[in-house]
């Protein structure tokens, strides 16, 4: 699968760059391709461009806090956790994930 994503934690710092790289690590090794955006206390990093939001297959959210730029994953499929998820099981996440697609084809 192609997946998006944007991680964010409260504080906009520690939690919101751990999560990226698990989801992006773990997503790897299921053999996804995987890109996320970080929107923390220095702003937004690593910003999606609207060709890779098109591209997706899913988007993935794991944010503490409200995100912006929601507006531009309008049609696709968005799964929503916390960056506690996304740190502590996200071989778990990418397992329930495939299982609900797989169950939906």
């Amino acid at each position: 699968m192609n997946i998006v994503g944007i991680s964010a934690c409260t504080s906009g710092i520690a939690h919101t760059y751990i999560a990226k790289e698990k989801l992006i690590k773990a997503g790897y090794e299921f053999g996804h391709k995987v890109r996320i955006e970080t929107q923390g206390t220095i702003g937004i990093e690593d910003e999606l461009t609207k060709e890779e939001i098109a591209a997706a297959d899913l988007v993935i959210i794991a944010a503490d806090i409200k995100v912006s730029g929601r507006e531009r994953f309008k049609g696709k499929k968005i799964i929503e956790i916390s960056t506690n998820i996304a740190i502590k099981a996200p071989k778990q996440l990418y397992k329930k994930i495939e299982a609900e697609l797989n169950t939906q084809q």
